[in-house]
């Protein structure tokens, strides 16, 4: 048979209360981050161009396609460029603008700037710091891109020196 006494069953009550405070905490916390990530200033506008571009002369500019090994296109850019300035460039950074066919901006990408070095045998692209640009000396050049807007013109794009290192 049973046994005359049974056990009671206690009710356990749970306090939604630090639930509730956390909850209330982490809230707080999107709240500010996204109020703070609001006030940032935007860029408006293109980049200023580095005084001393005014200094590099850029010729016989064209661009070309090619696929690579997995099967995607990747888009080269090459030319010319002179320093008829005072100073050797080391360094440059690049921004170049692409436009579709009613002259709007479709993409924007800034990168350095590759000089083309002869290497036994091959062409090789290198950046600045290792073959600079001095005064009075020009240069074949190179720049490459893997994801140009579909919208492109496929035309030349607009290139802009946003960033140059002289010494």
């Amino acid at each position: 048979m049973g046994t005359p006494f049974s056990t009671p069953q206690v009710e356990e009550r749970r306090s939604w209360m630090p639930v509730a405070i956390g909850a209330a905490v982490i809230l707080i916390g999107l709240i500010v981050a996204f109020l703070l990530s609001r006030n940032q200033p935007k860029p408006t506008g293109p980049l200023p161009e580095d005084p001393y571009s005014a200094y590099l002369k850029v010729s016989d500019m064209k661009a070309s396609e090619a696929k690579n090994f997995a099967g995607s296109s990747v888009y080269y850019l090459e030319g010319n460029i002179a320093n008829s300035g005072p100073k050797t460039v080391t360094g440059a950074i690049v921004e170049a603008v692409f436009r579709n066919s009613l002259g709007e901006v479709v993409d924007d990408q800034k990168q350095q700037l590759m000089i083309i070095v002869q290497r036994p045998g091959y062409a090789d692209a290198v950046p600045l710091a290792q073959n600079p640009l001095t005064p009075n000396m020009q240069a074949d050049f190179r720049l490459t891109f893997e994801h140009i807007s579909a919208d492109w013109n496929q035309g030349v794009p607009e290139i802009r020196f946003i960033g140059l290192t002289t010494r």
